[in-house]
């Protein structure tokens, strides 16, 4: 297991303030010894604001790309990989938040951003749906692969204070800190038995459960110190023990599927595995934060990128096992003429799923400039497996759904 991400979440003010950037500096690299000390490996340091709109104002929004570009800098003289800020947002100027993030993402290339979809408070918001899938449409063509599309999520039901990009933002003036886990390989390991006695879903349920308590106890002692020790004091908003992977089979958690007992990742049997999987999360004690569920990202993920190559694994397979608490649909490599129109009904389905079950999901969708569905993708990334581009089964909606509206949608629970 590895720490993905120490994530500082502060307000930077407008004009970004220089002070700011050099307390979180400080603060990450104290941070990242004293998790290195435990002898974790972290291997990145993240820093996210407040949601642009509120920093910038309806009057300087225009000047995102210019203020994305600095911000990029600012974070290099730190020591910081990669900065957050946060999702666009309706209501100023109408969509122009969403707008200018295309233009945004193109000037600088360690800025993440997302888009508001939904949430219980506000509903599902279709012209905000529209404007996601916009963006994920032209940011597309920014680049000749497609990639500008990591940098990019569609938010629904995603709250404040989640360590994991895209979809990293803060809500307070007030600093803050919280850990992202790569920790697929622990439910690897705790299904790998070849003993038969202890080749049980309890056993090897408890096992996970095991191993994540004990990481989780370290981490939180260590982070605590951390808040207790700042000065000033810095919130820590606790773990997101995310099972995320890496590009390798032995930390992939297509392979944890497998391992369980699934022959392959994407036939009948997974979504009760994944289930398995979210709920020993679940039952863990630690101090949750973010998503604290299954993360799938295609391209991240050696197992899965082979079983989608291979045509097992599909785009709504994924958003399926979203609703036993996956976090939705990441890193999805797409035809690359795939339109706006038809990318809309996959956010709309993804924004219903998190407001029926009142849970986080987003969408990190990358169509790939001149590749078909069954074509194979070539990304130089050293933290992408590649795949073949997916087929997306949508049409563009019509009728009431292919409005504007916002509307409501009740949780389950209630």
């Amino acid at each position: 297991m590895k720490i993905r991400s120490i994530t500082y979440f502060c307000n930077p003010k407008y004009p970004l303030d220089e002070k700011v950037f050099q307390t979180a500096g400080q603060f990450l690299a104290a941070a990242k010894s004293a998790y290195e000390a435990s002898g974790y490996e972290v291997q990145t340091t993240r820093l996210a604001t407040i949601p642009f709109p509120g920093l910038l104002g309806e009057k300087h929004i225009g000047e995102l790309p210019k203020t994305a570009e600095k911000l990029g800098k600012l974070i290099q003289q730190i020591g910081v990989g990669h900065a957050s800020m946060g999702p666009a947002l309706p209501g100023l100027r109408d969509l122009k938040s969403y707008e200018v993030i295309p233009e945004a993402i193109a000037a600088s290339n360690n800025i993440a951003f997302s888009g508001w979809m939904a949430d219980k408070a506000g509903g599902i918001d279709l012209a905000a749906i529209k404007a996601c899938a916009k963006i994920i449409q032209q940011n597309s063509t920014i680049q000749s692969s497609g990639f500008a599309n990591f940098n990019f999520a569609a938010l629904a039901n995603v709250k404040a204070g989640a360590p994991f990009f895209p979809a990293a933002y803060h809500d307070s003036d007030e600093p803050a800190f919280a850990i992202a886990t790569e920790a697929a390989d622990l439910a690897v390991e705790a299904f790998s038995t070849r003993d038969s006695r202890s080749g049980t879903v309890d056993d090897g349920r408890r096992r996970l459960i095991d191993e994540i308590e004990k990481h989780g106890k370290v981490l939180a002692r260590i982070s605590n110190e951390l808040f207790n020790t700042g000065k000033p004091g810095v919130r820590f908003n606790g773990i997101d023990f995310s099972l995320a992977p890496f590009p390798a089979e032995a930390r992939s958690l297509g392979t944890a599927f497998e391992r369980m007992g699934v022959p392959q990742i994407g036939l009948h049997g997974s979504l009760a595995a994944a289930a398995i999987l979210t709920e020993c999360i679940d039952r863990a004690d630690f101090p949750h934060t973010g998503f604290s569920g299954l993360m799938m990202p295609v391209l991240k993920d050696a197992t899965l990128a082979q079983r989608a190559a291979e045509g097992t694994l599909g785009v709504k397979d994924v958003l399926l096992y979203s609703a036993v608490c996956g976090t939705g649909l990441d890193t999805i490599p797409l035809p690359g003429n795939t339109t706006a129109e038809q990318i809309t009904p996959i956010l709309l389905d993804l924004s219903v799923l998190a407001l029926r079950l009142d849970k986080p999901l987003t969408a990190r969708l990358i169509p790939v400039p001149g590749k078909k569905a069954g074509e194979p993708t070539s990304f130089d990334f050293g933290f992408f497996a590649n795949s073949k581009v997916m087929s997306l089964d949508a049409l563009p909606l019509n009728s009431s759904l292919a409005g504007d509206e916002r509307f409501s949608i009740q949780s389950r629970a209630k």
